[in-house]
Formats: structure tokens, sequence, C-alpha cells
């Protein structure tokens, strides 16, 4: 295969592309019921299968196939 052309390619590492976006889950209070609220959850580094960078949001899709967004690192904006 040739590595100049990765299969999945990616703007950002996983690791970084990880910390940009979270994922949606219901918040459950203290009584152990759902409040009716989501809260987001970080995902792990080893989610993420694919990630690209266009204008200043990051679009992670996870190996689950989620697509998830977020804002994207200043240095990376523009493209």
């Amino acid at each position: 295969m040739d590595q100049s052309h990765p299969q999945h390619p990616m703007d950002l590492p996983a690791e970084q592309a990880a910390k940009l976006v979270f994922r949606p889950a219901p918040e459950i209070g203290e009584d152990g019921k759902l409040t009716g609220r989501d809260v987001e959850v970080p995902i792990g580094a080893d989610e993420v299968f694919a990630n690209r960078v266009r204008g200043d949001v990051i679009t992670v899709v996870t190996t689950s196939g989620e697509k998830l967004t977020g804002k994207a690192p200043a240095g990376k904006a523009g493209k």
C-alpha cells in the first residue's frame, strides 16, 4: 500500500482530534434517573476512524460510525 496516500487520511493526529469533539449522552441524576438533558462525553483516540478540518470545524468519524463535530484549533482553520 502506498503510504503517501493513507486509506483513511486525517488532518490531525487521532489524539488531538479526540480532544476536540464530544459525544452527546443522556445525563443521569444523583438519584440514578435520567434528567432529560444531554451531557458531552469525551471520546478516546482509539475511537477516531478519520477526521477532517474544514474552516473552523473539525469532523470526526468514529470506528462505530458516528459523525461528531467540534471547533478546530486556530492553526488549522482556513483549509
